[in-house]
């Protein structure tokens, strides 16, 4: 099952990058200033602003890195993972360095110190709502195995506008995956749903 969610999720995602490129609406975000206040929220699980490991699950065409070196973070090594071949292509493409990976191989992943993901559980399309949350915890677990200091995700609220809401996204509830983290991976948990967009963030660091 989860191989066809990922195939699903690579196709969408395929077809959005043809439809507008490497912009923030090849990645199916509104603009770049949505897609920055996002990583401004998931940042906050990274606790220096240089010599510091992470990867950026579902990294689309790395456009995180801009968000890092706009903020004046430095000296970091990223390591971009994602199911689309053709968005990684983009990030080689983009994004030159020897502390700047892609790659479409979670096991080839060795231990980062955070590890952040932004959208990626957010298009369902098909998927049954109970067998996409467990997609969502296997991957929380990932998460847990791979980021020795922290990691960060968003999801869309339940408490987002109903007229607006659309069936092929997942919209969650914000406690319940705060609970999980709480119970499963650390004590030291933030949820933040204080910002101008339909979504929230959690972050867990350990």
């Amino acid at each position: 099952m989860e191989n066809e969610i990922k195939k699903n999720i690579e196709t969408y995602y395929n077809e959005k990058l043809k439809l507008h490129g490497a912009t923030a609406k090849g990645v199916d975000w509104n603009g770049d200033q949505s897609q920055f206040l996002r990583f401004e929220q998931l940042s906050k699980v990274i606790t220096k602003t240089s010599d510091f490991s992470i990867l950026d699950f579902g990294c689309g065409f790395g456009s995180f890195i801009d968000f890092l070196k706009h903020n004046q973070y430095d000296n970091f090594k990223y390591v971009g993972y994602d199911i689309s071949s053709e968005m990684l292509e983009e990030g080689r493409n983009k994004y030159k360095g020897n502390n700047i990976a892609f790659t479409d191989e979670l096991a080839g992943i060795s231990d980062v110190d955070y590890a952040i993901a932004s959208g990626i559980f957010n298009v369902r399309l098909e998927t049954k709502n109970d067998e996409w949350i467990d997609y969502i915890k296997s991957t929380l677990g990932d998460f847990n195995e791979l980021a020795t200091k922290g990691f960060s995700f968003n999801l869309l609220t339940s408490f987002s506008d109903k007229e607006f809401m659309k069936d092929y996204l997942f919209y969650a509830e914000p406690t319940y995956f705060f609970n999980y983290c709480k119970e499963h991976f650390s004590r030291n948990v933030a949820l933040l749903h204080d910002y101008d967009l339909y979504e929230f963030t959690i972050i867990v660091r350990k």
